[in-house]
């Protein structure tokens, strides 16, 4: 009964898998396999600046991004945790944004950012400012992204987490509120270590996630102005469909692929420590 789901796993994710793996070892061009090439390739991308700028961009938008909806996450979760009116419906409006495909993401986004129609522009003239054309400068379009992702992908982290603070015991809480603890106090000596396998849990997820972001990125500012939101994935994307180096993007998406399986086993001796 297994067999079937295992067929389409495979076809779907294993052997794409294994074949970007082949290919950047490889001489692609204009979609022709030219033989096997070495470690050409993996030379190449090394000694780029643009790879290197690409990576260190990623690695900016994944700190700040993780940093802030994990911050984010957990508040929202501890809020929402207590039974407060409306808790419900509160608990639904908070994770919709996490339901809305990615690129309708990105689209909504820019025309609220947009200069002339979005609802950016008016706050700006409303102090006497002039067109804020976030996505036309460096600095602005790289917090515009980040800000989209957060927007997005919070609620993510914030469900995840209050899946934990609803599973704890109540019974350590309870007998810290008798000996007379505030509510920071059980935070930080209560509900913050218990919950720290849940936010490894969370942050790891999330990182993995966000390290190959491109369809929000794409629509918005399609790694632009200049390379100031060119991740690793848009980077690899128009090296493989605009300048045609098949085998040199597979070469950065299998480093990126091995970057994130040494976070992975990092990230599980890390919970292995917590949970002992």
């Amino acid at each position: 009964m297994l067999l079937p789901a295992g067929i389409a796993l495979a076809l779907v994710s294993i052997y794409p898998l294994f074949y970007g793996v082949r290919a950047s070892f490889t001489h692609y061009l204009y979609g022709r396999d030219l033989g096997f090439d070495g470690l050409t390739n993996y030379r190449i991308i090394w000694n780029d600046t643009f790879f290197r700028s690409a990576m260190l961009t990623t690695l900016k938008y994944v700190v700040c991004t993780v940093s802030i909806e994990t911050v984010l996450g957990l508040g929202l979760a501890l809020l929402v945790s207590r039974e407060i009116k409306y808790a419900g419906p509160i608990r639904v409006g908070l994770i919709l944004p996490m339901t809305i495909a990615p690129v309708v993401v990105g689209v909504m986004w820019r025309l609220l950012y947009d200069s002339g129609v979005g609802v950016v522009n008016p706050i700006y003239e409303f102090f006497g400012l002039g067109p804020p054309d976030l996505l036309a400068h460096n600095n602005t379009a790289f917090a515009a992204v980040v800000l989209v992702d957060i927007w997005e992908w919070t609620p993510l982290i914030f469900l995840i987490i209050l899946a934990g603070l609803q599973s704890l015991p109540e019974e350590p809480l309870e007998a810290a509120r008798v000996d007379g603890a505030g509510r920071l106090r059980l935070f930080f000596d209560h509900t913050l270590p218990q919950l720290r396998s849940v936010l490894l849990v969370a942050v790891v997820l999330r990182t993995i996630d966000a390290v190959g972001t491109f369809d929000q990125i794409y629509v918005l500012t399609k790694g632009g102005p200049g390379d100031a939101t060119r991740v690793i994935s848009i980077y690899a994307y128009n090296t493989a469909f605009l300048f045609t180096q098949f085998g040199q993007a597979a070469a950065m998406l299998v480093c990126l692929l091995v970057m994130l399986m040494l976070l992975m086993i990092v990230a599980v001796r890390l919970l292995r420590r917590v949970a002992a």
